[in-house]
């Protein structure tokens, strides 16, 4: 088991990586599938807009909460919609460059900063209080769970809510091209997607008030663009896969499992 100790030197290479995005080419190549065919699948299927709406439910009214935007780099595609809205808002990162890009689109919200600190650091992030940490796309970059669950802890406040993003590794197509992967990834030592064991454990420290799973289904949407049939007749399929994966995945650990992602709502418990 990783301890703090090492994952804090883990993630000074960590930052470097991100300040400089210097990636070998393989990273390179599963990033562009990550944030271009897959990004396009979402956009064009409409899960990422479904998945911010959740969110903005999820978040509720703002104007009397404290809010972390826990490894937000220059900002998420919330981080301005909470930062408007929230009583104190602060944005962490541990990429110095990030959150200098943030903190000038902050510039006019008074009640809004970025932080470049590391989370696990007691001396540079002795923030707590929070009453919600917003976590998208983060909660996967801790290898040791926990070592990061007792930290979110010490960092809400008694009725605290968690808002999680994070990759899964729990169905076989997954495993299979991430195990193919894996020896040739530059930031191998702080991506750590969801196992079962990670949903297990986060399950038994927090309360999940809501969860839901997407690409599980879906994720054969890629196979299914190359069929000869036509564009809105893919989307139509698409879309029906996607709301499978939505509804079904929020109660059927068996299909939760099959997804390539996973959102949730968690309380402290």
């Amino acid at each position: 088991m990783i301890s703090k100790e090492e994952t804090l030197e883990i993630n000074k290479r960590q930052k470097e990586f991100y300040n400089t995005k210097k990636r070998n080419f393989v990273t390179s190549l599963w990033s562009k599938i990550r944030h271009g065919l897959l990004a396009d699948i979402r956009k064009e299927i409409g899960m990422s807009d479904q998945v911010y709406e959740l969110h903005k439910k999820w978040l509720g009214d703002l104007s009397d909460k404290k809010v972390l935007d826990l490894g937000c780099f220059a900002g998420n595609s919330l981080s301005i919609y909470i930062a408007e809205r929230a009583k104190e808002y602060i944005g962490l990162d541990l990429s110095d460059v990030g959150i200098d890009r943030l903190n000038n689109r902050l510039k006019d919200i008074s009640s809004a900063k970025g932080i470049a600190a590391d989370f696990l650091s007691e001396t540079e992030f002795p923030d707590k209080d929070f009453d919600i940490i917003y976590a998208y796309g983060v909660i996967h970059h801790f290898p040791n769970m926990d070592v990061l669950i007792n930290r979110l802890n010490q960092k809400l406040n008694e009725n605290g809510v968690i808002i999680t993003y994070d990759p899964l590794e729990t169905s076989f197509p997954v495993k299979l091209v991430r195990s193919l992967y894996r020896p040739f990834q530059s930031d191998a030592d702080w991506e750590w997607p969801f196992t079962k064991a990670t949903i297990k454990k986060l399950s038994n420290s927090y309360k999940i008030i809501e969860r839901r799973g997407l690409l599980g289904k879906t994720k054969w949407f890629m196979i299914l663009n190359l069929l000869p049939i036509s564009k809105d007749k893919k989307v139509e399929i698409g879309k029906k896969w996607h709301q499978s994966d939505w509804n079904l995945s929020s109660t059927s650990d068996k299909d939760l499992l099959a997804c390539m992602h996973l959102t949730m709502l968690m309380k402290k418990n």
